[in-house]
């Protein structure tokens, strides 16, 4: 009796995991979906009247409505949260702009990047340390860069030899910002569209490194990140994606947040994860 009790628990056990519920079941089922972001403009950002916009959520709204769900709740995460944060299932997805990486790729599974983008220094307006590239950080040991805690630019910065004790590490771009204005950073590094971004709120006191010279592999790619087993909510969006990115609406979407033709990519998340 109790082999029989096993093999039936084990049944019953086997067709609820058979009937169960995938994220895009629920998610076209109930009409809604939520998405992670972190503040970083123009990526994924909360304007003052509360509002969550930016290149990634409104992305997300388009893609998400093809798909026949039309509420998007958001949920605000420090940067260095948002893969555990969805891995936890705080969130559906992660739009926040995330470069698709190697390390990333064995933590969560990506949709095909909608951008890519290269990065440049925040600095004081002139440029008091001529700071043109991670390796001119590097020269210069009393030199402090601020970046954001688990950004692509972390590591950038340590392979071209930045040492720990130069690296501050902040929570998000308003902090990176604030560094440099109050000196406790000779520059703060990320995206040209972020810190032209934070260098245009903040007015003449500091400047985005026009020329910055980095190696072509840190140019950034960026999709949007769904827990491991949402493969099949993952390749639905590919689908629309493939279809929509680059197409007038599209362009049309991005524009407000600097995106233009030039940001466009046909690499694939395969190519990018080294798969």
């Amino acid at each position: 009796m109790l082999c029989i009790g096993a093999v039936a628990a084990g049944l019953v056990a086997h067709s609820a995991a058979a009937n169960a519920e995938t994220t895009l079941q629920r998610i076209q089922r109930t009409g809604e979906v939520r998405i992670g972001y972190a503040n970083e403009s123009p990526f994924a950002y909360t304007t003052p009247d509360g509002t969550v916009t930016g290149e990634s959520p409104e992305i997300a709204k388009k893609v998400f409505a093809k798909l026949g769900v039309n509420k998007v709740d958001a949920v605000l995460t420090e940067w260095g949260s948002l893969i555990p944060g969805l891995r936890a299932g705080r969130f559906d997805v992660i739009a926040a702009g995330m470069y698709v990486t190697p390390e990333r790729c064995k933590q969560v599974a990506f949709a095909n990047p909608q951008y890519q983008i290269k990065d440049t220094l925040l600095t004081l307006n002139g440029n008091p340390k001529n700071l043109r590239s991670y390796a001119d950080v590097a020269k210069n040991p009393d030199t402090k860069l601020a970046v954001m805690a688990g950004s692509v630019e972390l590591g950038y910065a340590r392979d071209s030899g930045v040492k720990d004790g130069q690296l501050l590490q902040v929570p998000d771009t308003t902090a990176q910002l604030q560094a440099v204005r109050a000196s406790r950073a000779d520059a703060a590094a990320g995206t040209a569209l972020t810190m032209k971004g934070l260098a245009a709120k903040a007015g003449p006191t500091v400047e985005a490194i026009p020329k910055f010279t980095d190696d072509p592999k840190h140019t950034g790619y960026g999709a949007l990140a769904f827990r491991p087993d949402d493969t099949d909510l993952r390749d639905a969006v590919n689908q629309q994606l493939k279809a929509w990115l680059g197409t007038p609406d599209h362009l049309k979407t991005v524009a407000p947040f600097g995106f233009d033709k030039s940001n466009l990519t046909d690499k694939t998340t395969a190519q990018l994860c080294g798969g």
